[in-house]
């Protein structure tokens, strides 16, 4: 789940270069977790130059971590 920024919303960790959706998302469910995280860098993610890829947005915590949004 690692990457390169981190941040705290609202208690929650927000991990990576995570879309504004996926946020907005998360505080509206308000789900039991530690937070979100897009692993790596993704191109064309918030923030990252270059032709877009592919990439998931995970909802971690004590438990582990399941897909949250594709975007």
């Amino acid at each position: 789940m690692e990457s390169c920024h981190t941040a705290l919303i609202d208690g929650y960790v927000v991990e990576g270069h995570v879309p504004v959706a996926a946020i907005d998302k998360l505080l509206k469910e308000r789900p039991r977790a530690t937070g979100l995280a897009a692993p790596g860098m993704p191109q064309g993610s918030p923030g990252m130059s270059g032709t877009p890829e592919p990439f998931v947005v995970y909802l971690f915590g004590p438990d582990g971590a399941t897909p949250f949004m594709r975007f």
